[in-house]
């Protein structure tokens, strides 16, 4: 591991945040549990440059190898994971604008993964506009009990202004694989719904 990131007996940390490192720390930064993968991209959104990864063991596609398979030892097919829907979006609005990680200002960025206890840690400030600056603290696992259930705890306060701050939680089923099949999408979104009488612990 290079000296950007920090380490001690059970903990990878990150302190700053470097766009050219992105995709680096959205792999190192991972979380699984035998049964999903998730990367470490962010929850809200980010035009920058970034891999989207949500994966769940045994779901897969068999791409047609172009290249390669009238050769000697090539498979006529390869088996790439898939893309599951992505479950971790928070789309967040202060005084109704949008806020895209790649066009704000990111303060104080720290990441920490925690090997030990399986979770993902981020707080961070952003300047969302001139005085408006929000602060940030989220974590995230994947249960290993219940090895469908992802969670993430997730907090914004305002840091020196008064206004509102929106969010949107979604699940969204529009996913690509980058290296796969071509740009083809391979989930078909049978419903949606959300129910505002969840019992919250």
């Amino acid at each position: 591991m290079n000296n950007y990131y920090k380490n001690d007996e059970w903990l990878i940390i990150e302190e700053g945040f470097n766009p050219e490192m992105n995709r680096n720390s959205e792999s190192i930064f991972s979380i699984g549990n035998g049964y999903m993968g998730q990367r470490a991209n962010f929850e809200e959104q980010y035009s920058g440059n970034s891999l989207q990864g949500n994966y769940v063991a045994g779901v897969y596609y068999p791409d047609k190898t172009r290249v390669g398979w009238w050769k000697n030892g090539y498979p006529e097919y390869f088996a790439k994971v898939l893309n599951a829907p992505n479950w971790i979006g928070i789309d967040i609005k202060v005084n109704g604008l949008q806020v895209d990680l790649a066009e704000v200002q990111i303060n104080h960025f720290r990441r920490v993964l925690n090997m030990k206890e399986g979770y993902l840690d981020r707080s961070f400030t952003l300047s969302v506009a001139e005085n408006k600056t929000i602060e940030i603290n989220s974590r995230r696992f994947l249960s290993m009990t219940e090895p469908d259930a992802g969670i993430i705890r997730y907090a914004v306060r305002s840091v020196d202004f008064a206004g509102e701050i929106g969010f949107n939680v979604y699940i969204d089923s529009d996913v690509r694989n980058e290296d796969a099949n071509y740009g083809r999408k391979f989930w078909k979104e049978a419903r949606k719904y959300s129910d505002d009488q969840l019992d919250l612990l």
